[in-house]
């Protein structure tokens, strides 16, 4: 059997779920995690559920992450500016990974969207696979269906995804339905890695919306729509400290703190959700055979393109604004794919066993260019002719 250390870029909780999920996975096959290092920006608290429920040595330490402001909004060229002015201390996070790895000896790395993890494996070479796991990477995939607008924002992100994959022996891209592998680009097409808490859930619908909301600045929205709306029983999970577990704006509009089991628990009995089209939220209520409405935080250029894939698949339907009228007016129209979506979520257990120990068991070939010159200019060449 094998050992993996798992690196997890930790903004928001897509990415610590998979990774959850993803041991699960491997520990029933028999394999070991032997550490989980995850990336964080300021001020971020793993949350409790992570901690509950990965049975490995958890370290952190410091990454890029998104920048907001005072806004509701993303910012582009403050988030670009504040890592540029960081790099010395990432480049310190490059040389303990290194440490980190070079003590735990693990058969391969796991890198779930990190930046810190790509620059290791571009910098130092080590002699195992890198396998990298992300929605992000279907949208380097030659058949990918990607929004035509925003097209620098959209190099940017592509520049960033590429960035977390350098020196990987295989992007397994997860993806809301199948699609062909491509083979140029060294993908794999997976389906979404959910919680097994989320497959023993019994489904039902009850008279009030769910709302999840991965920037609190947008609770105002929902606030200034409900004011008119007070009718209409609404339950949104934020992350703001600043309130207590639960605060009750007015009545049928209340606001919870984020809470792995208080959530699925809502997810399970409510008529819809409404999100802002995180790959792993929007996943959750595709399974439970729940309609769902995604409007991306304003400037976020991947969770536009999540809208975008998550409405062509059929999960609901793309917005640009917490219009819940939209939304009431949709749920009578809504076609369920539950059936389609369960099918190919569990397939989830075969594919990554498969993926995993074909890499693990076998010599690696690297999918970079030799290095002439710096690493730096290394790293440049790698990302251009991907």
């Amino acid at each position: 059997m094998s050992k993996f250390l798992f690196v997890v870029q930790g903004e928001g909780r897509g990415h610590l779920t998979q990774a959850i999920s993803l041991s699960e996975i491997l520990t029933s096959a028999g394999h070991e995690v032997v550490a989980v290092l995850v990336g964080k920006g300021n001020n971020q608290n793993l949350p409790a559920f992570f901690q509950e429920s990965i049975q490995a040595p958890i370290q952190t330490f410091p990454s890029p992450s998104l920048v907001y402001g005072q806004g509701k909004a993303l910012r582009v060229w403050d988030t670009i500016s504040t890592h540029i002015l960081k790099f010395p201390l990432y480049c310190n996070s490059v040389k303990y990974l290194k440490e980190q790895i070079d003590y735990y000896q693990p058969d391969a790395v796991i890198n779930f969207y990190e930046m810190i993890c790509g620059l290791y494996f571009s910098t130092y070479r080590p002699n195992i696979p890198c396998i990298c796991i992300a929605h992000q990477y279907l949208l380097l995939h030659e058949q990918f269906d990607n929004i035509s607008k925003h097209w620098f924002d959209r190099f940017l992100l592509n520049f960033n995804t590429k960035v977390t994959a350098l020196g990987s022996a295989q992007k397994l891209a997860l993806s809301f339905d199948k699609m062909e592998n491509d083979l140029n680009r060294n993908i794999a097409v997976v389906p979404p890695l959910l919680r097994t808490e989320v497959k023993k859930l019994n489904p039902t619908s009850k008279p009030f919306v769910l709302a999840y909301i991965t920037h609190h600045k947008l609770a105002e929205d929902i606030a200034n729509w409900h004011e008119n709306h007070r009718d209409v029983q609404i339950h949104c999970f934020w992350n703001n400290l600043d309130f207590s577990d639960e605060w009750v704006v007015r009545e049928n509009l209340t606001f919870h703190q984020v809470n792995a089991e208080k959530f699925l628990t809502m997810m399970e009995n409510c008529s819809g959700l409404v999100c802002t089209a995180g790959f792993e939220s929007v996943c959750e209520a595709m399974y439970l055979g729940k309609p769902i409405m995604m409007v991306p935080v304003p400037n976020h250029i991947e969770q536009m393109i999540n809208a975008h894939d998550g409405q062509r698949a059929g999960a609901g339907i793309a917005a640009t604004e917490f219009d819940f009228s939209k939304f009431l007016a949709y749920l009578p129209q809504h076609q369920s794919i539950q059936n389609e979506f369960i099918d190919w979520q569990h397939q989830a257990n075969r594919l990554f066993l498969h993926y995993l120990e074909t890499l693990t068991q076998k010599p690696t070939q690297i999918f970079t260019f030799k290095p002439s010159g710096s690493r730096l200019g290394s790293w440049w060449r790698q990302l251009a002719f991907r």
